[in-house]
Parts: structure tokens; sequence; C-alpha cells
């Protein structure tokens, strides 16, 4: 069961204070880490948490959401839980919260950042699409499926969760006349910061990677940051549920 610690809820396990973060994707939870965490539990030397990012899953919902606040955040989760150097495994926006962690103002120490299928070029349209998106009411549901549905659409897993796995039912809420998806839409609003510059503001060791499959994540984008980025295959978007070996051999 997740605790909850300065509004944020987490699952975490191990020992030490060589702290390893798991950070999701913008409208995801921490359960598309599920299929990884045994890898974890085998093989990391020190501790881990997988938190549910400011404004997802069973976490706080309150604004605002930019980089810097979610870097804000699991720093306190980190500093709480006693850590002294820190590692990040980040998906898509979890990778550039960890690239932000690792810029050297949150007072953590970060060893390195692996972000996986990291967006770094968005134009116009798709960032007017985004903050679109962050003024539109949660949608109401009168089952719980349904939810789980529009949480894998927003989340980008349609096709890869079902809608009554676990994964999925980690992103409804119950709410009075039915059932919500558990992301707060203002969360889309973090969206506009150059990525490419975020990124490129990490003072540790970044490495970079997408599914070569992945449509967000092109090899020429991420070799601007990164000139050694590496591209996993058989995965697209989400290489950490689709081939959670090739990524955790990233570390």
């Amino acid at each position: 069961m997740p605790t909850t610690r300065a509004g944020l809820a987490f699952r975490s396990g191990g020992s030490g204070d060589s702290l390893l973060l798991l950070l999701h994707g913008l409208g995801a939870t921490g359960a598309v880490w599920n299929r990884l965490l045994p890898l974890v539990e085998a093989s990391w030397p020190g501790s881990w948490a997988v938190p549910d990012l400011r404004g997802h899953g069973a976490s706080v919902a309150e604004p605002p959401y930019g980089y810097a606040v979610h870097a804000a955040d699991v720093a306190l989760l980190a500093a709480e839980a006693g850590a002294a150097r820190v590692t990040v495994l980040g998906h898509s926006f979890g990778g550039v919260v960890g690239a932000v962690l690792a810029g050297g103002w949150y007072g953590v120490e970060v060893e390195r950042v692996v972000a996986v299928g990291v967006k770094i070029d968005w134009t116009d349209d798709e960032v007017a699409r985004a903050r679109a998106l962050a003024v539109r009411p949660r949608q109401l549901f009168p089952t719980a499926a349904e939810a789980a549905d529009r949480h894998l659409r927003l989340a980008g897993l349609t096709g890869l969760v079902a809608p009554d796995d676990p994964v999925a039912l980690a992103g409804v809420r119950e709410v009075d006349g039915g059932f919500t998806p558990a992301l707060d839409p203002r969360a889309f609003g973090a969206v506009g910061p150059s990525v490419e510059e975020v990124l490129s503001r990490a003072v540790a060791p970044l490495r970079l990677a997408a599914g070569a499959g992945d449509p967000m994540a092109g090899p020429d984008a991420m070799r601007r940051v990164d000139p050694d980025a590496v591209l996993l295959e058989g995965a697209g978007h989400n290489a950490h549920w689709e081939t959670p070996d090739a990524v955790w051999a990233l570390l």
C-alpha cells in the first residue's frame, strides 16, 4: 500500500542512503513501473521510491504544476527519506522532472538521470492543445472501467494495459455520482518551456533513451542533448512497460 508524505503518495522499499526515484510520465501514475519493479527489488543496491507526481494518482491535486514544483516535491521526498545520493529513472515528463532535480538547486545530490521517452520538440499547436486540456473540467463516468479507459488514453497506455488492470485502476477515483480519472487536468499546464533547455541545465550525468518505435522521441532530437542517446529495439513510447529489461540495463 502506498505511503503519503508531503502530499505525495508513494511506494518504497530497499534500504540504505542511495535512493532510486522512479518518476512516471504526464497523465500516468507510479503503477506504470510495476513491470520493472521486480528488477529493482532484485538488484538495486539501496533504497527506492515510486511516487505519484502532484496532480496524479493518489497524490495531492493542487497547482502549480510546473517542472520545478514537481522537482521540489520529489526533493523533499528524498530528503525525508534520508537519501545522501539520488539516481533518477524517469519516463517522458518524469525524465524532465529528473533533469530539473539534477540542476543543483534543490539541495539533493543527484548522481545520474536516465530519461526514457522524453519528447523534446514541441510545435506551437501541440503546446496549445496541452494547454486546452489544462482548462477542461474533469470528466465523470458511470463506471470505473470507463474512467480507467479514459485514464489509459490520457497516459498513452491504450492497447498496452487493460481497463480492468490494477495499473489502469490506479488512475481512477470514485467521486459522488460516479468515477473520474485521478489526473488533475490542470497538470497539462506544465507544458510549454523548452524541454531541450531544461535538459541541458542538468549538472549530473544525463542519459537519454527511447524506444526505436517511439513517435515522440526521435534520435536526432535526443542526440542534440546526449550524443550517446540509446534506442531500444522492440519498444515504443512506453519502453519501461514494453521492454523493462532493456530499460533497467541502462542503469
